[in-house]
């Protein structure tokens, strides 16, 4: 395959739409809508419980033709076929790439060296069902015999992001007998707030690192274990009824004092910040409960199913992903914006950062060749109608090109008098505003002083996608998560990037493994490290009192 595939700005499809940017970048959305009464309705695609209005991007059906053009020299249809079929597409790991695996229906085959790893699966989610069903029933008691009101997942990350976004945005459904919260920060501020007011023989942790090694993850494990036994007379086999473990190392897991029956494994073609409907999301299961995680990821598998089948012109994901190309690489914009009308979905977008630009964060291409255009943009945000009274002002009208993706679902879990009808109104009117602007003659009709006229244009021609459901249920979460999974993979794709390996969090970890112990030690060391970072420990050291 790689043979075939010519180098990305080598490739006609680039090479005719970086001459069509040229044609058509100052041809405003207005003009395109006053053009074609039914672009609002045939720039669309709907899927899995999904709608996307991609309208008011800045394209013609010329753009979209070359763009999918560009799929198809890109080789992505092999790609998408080679994740799916277990092949080790994550190159520098050797690893396959099978989140889809986590959530395909007992019955399906998917080999990874030549196994169906579709049982294992399903013996793991078998196994956090029961576990799950005990500390809801109240079966499941504490060292004292009371039955556990709190649950703390420890994890980082993949293993904090995930269930911190899902705990959120399911909320609506979780059992609120049990209080949820998470703890990933090693600033000992984190540990000490989220439990600043819990009993510790109502407590249960879950400590979510496969290796059971994260620096953080650990250090953080290790003050809830001191926390639980200060709390608990010091009794060591108190662990063993307080925390469960989300990971594959039964030895440590043990050594902690942690019961390796309630340790959870998941895989290595599972990366972290793909491991959300793993045994990874154990808290989200004792918030929701194992029939709404299922729902969850029947949701998830539905999207997999559209990805892996729909022809491009409809298909949600590469559409998404083909899109951010074009704005990234041929209209400069550096970032997105993704910003949902839905409280529930308030801690989304930080679970997009994540997703998105550890991903496609990447300097190289597969073969280890300098990319000679831009890839993952920055991706940020927050709910709506919060972000209209800060950053929209900069979306507007700021001299940087953000495109949007506005979130929406068409009934409220909490309906409360008119506010659902206020809140969608401002998402259509938020993308309306975006794509058509203000010219200064209706500024100017408005009665407005010639004097204001300029700080009251809209230039418009800001694009954006709208992202419309029913309602945010389990099954939607899935299906919008494994959206935006896909639209990232269909990115890397093109840009012929590894979008799963993550080299990037690597080295200040490594440093900072050894400058612990210059911070640490009784006495000054001599450091060797430049002039600048010698000078910052040695004054953290005089700050702390140290020698």
């Amino acid at each position: 395959m790689k043979a075939t595939i010519k180098p990305l700005t080598q490739r006609p499809a680039w090479k005719a739409l970086a001459a069509h940017h040229k044609l058509i970048k100052k041809l405003p959305l207005r003009k395109l809508f006053a053009e074609d009464a039914k672009r609002g309705q045939r720039f669309t695609a709907e899927a899995a419980g999904m709608f996307l209005d991609f309208s008011k991007n800045c394209i013609t059906d010329q753009t979209l033709k070359l763009l999918l053009q560009l799929a198809g020299e890109s080789g992505l249809r092999g790609k998408m076929d080679a994740m799916f079929s277990g092949a080790k597409i994550n190159v520098t790991e050797n690893r396959a790439v099978l989140h889809v695996a986590l959530r395909a229906p007992k019955g399906e085959t998917i080999l990874v060296d030549g196994k169906n790893v579709v049982p294992e699966v399903h013996a793991v989610l078998d196994k956090m069902t029961e576990f799950s069903n005990r500390v809801r029933s109240g079966e499941w008691k504490g060292h004292t015999g009371k039955r556990i009101k709190n649950v703390i997942n420890i994890g980082i990350g993949g293993s904090d992001l995930g269930p911190v976004m899902a705990y959120e945005a399911l909320k609506h459904y979780s059992e609120r007998s049990l209080t949820f919260r998470f703890i990933s920060n090693v600033d000992g501020t984190d540990f000490v707030e989220v439990t600043r007011d819990l009993d510790p023989t109502e407590t249960l942790f879950i400590i979510s690192s496969k290796t059971f090694t994260t620096l953080e993850t650990m250090t953080n494990a290790q003050s809830a274990r001191d926390w639980l036994l200060a709390g608990l007379g010091g009794e060591v086999k108190a662990v063993a009824k307080h925390f469960a473990a989300v990971s594959t190392n039964a030895e440590k897991v043990s050594a902690f004092g942690i019961d390796t029956v309630n340790m959870f494994g998941f895989w290595d073609w599972v990366g972290g910040r793909y491991s959300m409907d793993s045994a990874i999301g154990l808290s989200t299961m004792l918030a929701v409960g194992p029939d709404n995680f299922r729902a969850l990821l029947a949701g998830f598998h539905e999207m997999d199913e559209h990805f892996r089948t729909a022809p491009f012109e409809k298909n949600l994901p590469v559409l998404m992903g083909l899109l951010s190309v074009w704005n990234n690489d041929f209209l400069g914009a550096q970032t997105v914006a993704v910003l949902p009308y839905e409280q529930y979905l308030k801690r989304f977008p930080a679970y997009l950062q994540q997703l998105t630009m550890e991903s496609n964060g990447k300097h190289v291409t597969l073969d280890g060749k300098k990319v000679n255009y831009q890839t993952g943009p920055v991706y940020w945000g927050e709910p709506g109608t919060n972000g209209q009274h800060s950053f929209y002002q900069l979306i507007h009208q700021g001299t940087r090109l953000i495109p949007c993706d506005f979130i929406a679902f068409g009934h409220a879990l909490t309906p409360l008098g008119r506010h659902h009808d206020i809140l969608l109104a401002n998402v259509f009117a938020q993308a309306e505003a975006l794509a058509f602007g203000k010219t200064a003659a209706e500024v100017k009709a408005e009665g407005t002083p010639d004097r204001l006229v300029p700080h009251r244009v809209f230039e418009g021609n800001r694009p954006s996608n709208v992202i419309l459901a029913d309602r945010l249920t389990p099954k939607v979460l899935g299906q919008l998560v494994a959206l935006y999974e896909h639209s990232v993979f269909t990115q890397g794709a093109i840009w012929n990037i590894d979008s799963f390996d993550q080299w990037g969090v690597e080295l200040g970890k490594v440093l900072a493994q050894r400058i612990v112990p210059e911070l640490e030690s009784e006495t000054a060391s001599k450091l060797k490290h430049d002039s600048s970072t010698n000078n910052l420990i040695r004054r953290y050291r005089t700050l702390k009192g140290a020698k």
